[in-house]
C-alpha cells in the first residue's frame, strides 16, 4: 500500500484531484452543496448536471419510482435471467424500442456493462453450444475519442469478459481519427477481410467535446461492408437531438430501416442517467437473436436487473419525452442562446449540443476558474483538466432561463478577466 499513498500524495500536490461537493436538496437548477474539505455549504446555480430535460424532479417521474418501490421493493435481488425480471422491465424495453425505432431492447445496470455484454455477445456469442464452432474474425474500427464505456470494452473485447482463456475468435480493434469518414473509410479498405465480421463503434454526442458524429457520411462508409454492424452510444444523444429528441438518426432525418435496407446493421445503445432522469442503459436492435444472448452474457447473468424505482423513473420519463416533445425543443432552443452569447463574448465554444466545453486560456488552471465562478458568482460547473484538454465543460438544460443563462455568461466573463493577464509585447 506504500506506492499507493506516495501516489495520491504527488496526486494531490500536482492539483490533479477533483473538488468534491455534496449536495444536500435541489429545486430546478439551484442546488445546496457542501463542500466536502471545508464543510461550507452554498445555494448555487448548476451547469454542471446532466439532467437534461428537467425530469429528475418531475412530479410524475417521482410519483412512478414511489410506486415501483410499493408494488416490487427497492431490488429484485437477482439476475434478470434468473429471477429478477418484472413487468416494468418489458415495459421499459417496449418503451425504448418504439422511441429508437429498433424493435429488441435488452436493459443492463449501466452502459460499462452493456457495451461489456455487447463484446461477449457479438465478439464471443456469450456461452459455448455443442457443437457450434464460429472461426470468423472480428475487426472492430473505434472513433479515438469515444466515451471511456466502449474503450472500456474494446480493451476487453479479445476474450470473454469472466473467462481468462478464451478460445473464441481473433479480434482486432483500430482506432480513426474524431469524426474523420475519410480516415475511417482507409482504414477499413486496409484492414477489413473477407469473410471478417466488421463492427464500427462511435459516440453519438462526444461526451467532452460537445459534436455529432457523422451518421449519414459513415453509413456510405459501409456500404461496401454488408453484414457490417454500426453501434451508436446515445448517452449524450437521447432527448438532446432530432426534433422529439429520438437522437443522432432523428438528427440527420433517418431511420435505422435506412441502414437495415443498404446491408448496415445498426445498433443503439440507450442511457437513462441524463435524458431519463434514472440510471441504466440498454442496447437495441432489430435482431431479435441478439437479445438473448446480452440476456445471457456475463454482464448481466452475473449481477442484480435493473431496480425497480430505477425502471419505473426511466419508463415515465421515454413517455413524458414522447408526450411533451416541446421539452426537447427548449433544450435545443437553450442550447443556441447560450453558444451564441458565449460567442458573442469571445469565448471559444466547441461542439454544436447542449454539452459546451469551453476552452479557457492555456495559462489560467480550470480548477481554479471554477473555483472562482462557484465562489464569487454561485455558479457550478465542471473544470476539466486531466481526461481531456483543459476546458470548462457546461450542459444546458431544459429549465435554464435566458436569465440564469446570461448570470453564467457575465461570471466567465469577470472570472477570465480576473485571472487571465496577457502578456503585452513592447
Amino acid at each position: 500500500m506504500e506506492i499507493i499513498k506516495e501516489y495520491v500524495q504527488r496526486w494531490y500536490e500536482s492539483w490533479l484531484d477533483p473538488d468534491e461537493y455534496i449536495c444536500h436538496q435541489k429545486q430546478g437548477n439551484l442546488v445546496e452543496i457542501e463542500e466536502s474539505v471545508t464543510g461550507e455549504r452554498h445555494t448555487v446555480l448548476t451547469f454542471c448536471t446532466n439532467d437534461v430535460l428537467g425530469l429528475v424532479q418531475e412530479e410524475a417521474v417521482k410519483q412512478a419510482a414511489i410506486n415501483a418501490i410499493m408494488r416490487y421493493g427497492t431490488s429484485n435481488s437477482s439476475a434478470s435471467v434468473l429471477s429478477g425480471r418484472i413487468d416494468l422491465h418489458r415495459q421499459l424495453e417496449d418503451e425504448i424500442s418504439a422511441f429508437k425505432h429498433l424493435p429488441y431492447t435488452q436493459l443492463f445496470l449501466n452502459a460499462w456493462m452493456a457495451m461489456q455484454a455487447l463484446m461477449d455477445a457479438f465478439c464471443h456469442l456469450a456461452i459455448p453450444v455443442p457443437g457450434f464452432q464460429n472461426t470468423r474474425e472480428t475487426l472492430i474500427l473505434t472513433d479515438v475519442l469515444n466515451h471511456g464505456c466502449i474503450v472500456s470494452a474494446l480493451v476487453n473485447s479479445g476474450t470473454r469478459s469472466g473467462k481468462v482463456f478464451s478460445h473464441s475468435p481473433r479480434v482486432r480493434v483500430k482506432a480513426y481519427r474524431h469524426c474523420d469518414v475519410e480516415d475511417l473509410t482507409r482504414k477499413l479498405y486496409r484492414y477489413a477481410r473477407a469473410d471478417e465480421r466488421i463492427m464500427v463503434v462511435s459516440d453519438a454526442v462526444f461526451s467532452m467535446d460537445g459534436d455529432i458524429a457523422p451518421l449519414p457520411d459513415m453509413l456510405t462508409a459501409l456500404r461496401n461492408y454488408e453484414g457490417s454492424v454500426l453501434v451508436m452510444d446515445e448517452a449524450h444523444a437521447s432527448g438532446s437531438i432530432g426534433a422529439t429528441g429520438r437522437g443522432i438518426y432523428e438528427h440527420f432525418n433517418l431511420l435505422p430501416q435506412q441502414a437495415i435496407d443498404q446491408g448496415t446493421m445498426p445498433l443503439i445503445m440507450t442511457t437513462f442517467s441524463k435524458f431519463a432522469a434514472s440510471a441504466g442503459a440498454s442496447i437495441s436492435s432489430h435482431v431479435a437473436e441478439l437479445k438473448p444472448l446480452l440476456n445471457v452474457s456475463p454482464t448481466s447473468i452475473g449481477t442484480i436487473s435493473l431496480p425497480p424505482p430505477t425502471t419505473a423513473a426511466a419508463l415515465e420519463s421515454i413517455r413524458q419525452v414522447r408526450q411533451f416533445p416541446e421539452r426537447v425543443k427548449k433544450l435545443q432552443e437553450n442550447t443556441r442562446y447560450l453558444r451564441s452569447r458565449l460567442l458573442e463574448r469571445g469565448f471559444m465554444a466547441l461542439g454544436e449540443t447542449n454539452v459546451v466545453p469551453v476552452l479557457v486560456p492555456s495559462d489560467i488552471n480550470p480548477k481554479v476558474f471554477a473555483r472562482k465562478l462557484l465562489k464569487d458568482h454561485g455558479i457550478w460547473v465542471s473544470p476539466i483538466w486531466f481526461i481531456a484538454k483543459p476546458r470548462i465543460r457546461i450542459t444546458v438544460n431544459a429549465l435554464h432561463t435566458e436569465e440564469e443563462m446570461d448570470r453564467l455568461v457575465a461570471g466567465m466573463v469577470a472570472t477570465q478577466n480576473l485571472l487571465y493577464q496577457p502578456t503585452i509585447s513592447a
